[in-house]
């Protein structure tokens, strides 16, 4: 046999059920335009260059930023400073 609710239990159901649903943000899958002059400047004023804070700043996903960063490397717009296993940090070269 089952217990009666409480009315506060009930109450709290209620606005859990009746609550929309968290709006959900998609993360960019393609890779910021390395050419563009907005990108240029955005990575222009960081201080250090994480993948981390590059998919933070262009709301990408993190696979994505570690490939863009070593893009930036290969190009030699970025260089790399110090980092071990799991982060990596480089440093914008400006031309």
């Amino acid at each position: 046999m089952t217990k009666p609710k409480k009315p506060e239990e009930q109450k709290r159901k209620e606005r859990k059920a009746s609550a929309p649903p968290a709006e959900k943000r998609s993360l960019g899958l393609t890779m910021p335009d390395i050419d563009s002059k907005k990108v240029f400047e955005e990575l222009k004023g960081m201080k250090v260059l994480t993948p981390s804070g590059l998919a933070a700043r262009f709301n990408i996903r993190l696979s994505l930023a570690k490939t863009f960063l070593k893009e930036l490397e290969r190009r030699k717009m970025a260089e790399y400073v110090s980092g071990g296993k799991n982060l990596k940090i480089y440093k914008f070269v400006s031309q």
